[in-house]
């Protein structure tokens, strides 16, 4: 899948990859390994994280984007129930919520063997377009 934009991301960095964008859901995978691990060799749950709120934002930033908005996580909160110590993980967003100025979305990440790690809700706000990247709003 193309880059949403050409600046290096935490996504890179830790190996995150979206695989699949459709209108109302989006999956992807993440390696469990040095990058993604805490230190005691299991599953970072931040990079859980990552994963959950990479899926949701890039799946309503392809909802709005063509208005001339960007989205913008505000919210998000997880459930780690199972480690897991290497392989990959997959992430499915799935939309549960679409207001003109909130999105909200669930997202269950699961093991290769298809068990629960993390379930996850983030909630997307909807702004204008910035200008550039320097002109985003903190988080």
């Amino acid at each position: 899948m193309e880059k949403l934009n050409e600046v290096p991301t935490i996504a890179d960095a830790i190996g995150l990859e979206v695989l699949k964008v459709e209108p109302e859901r989006v999956t992807g995978r993440m390696p469990v390994d040095a990058r993604t691990h805490q230190p005691y060799g299991l599953l970072h749950g931040g990079a859980s994280v990552v994963l959950a709120e990479t899926l949701g934002s890039v799946g309503s930033h392809f909802l709005v984007a063509d208005q001339g908005k960007a989205a913008v996580g505000v919210e998000v909160n997880a459930n780690h129930v199972r480690g897991v110590r290497s392989g990959w993980v997959y992430g499915e967003a799935k939309l549960v919520h679409r207001g003109g100025k909130m999105h909200v979305w669930t997202i269950d990440i699961k093991d290769e063997k298809d068990r629960l790690v993390c379930t996850s809700r983030l909630t997307v706000m909807i702004i204008a377009q910035p200008q550039n990247r320097d002109s985003a709003p903190a988080e």
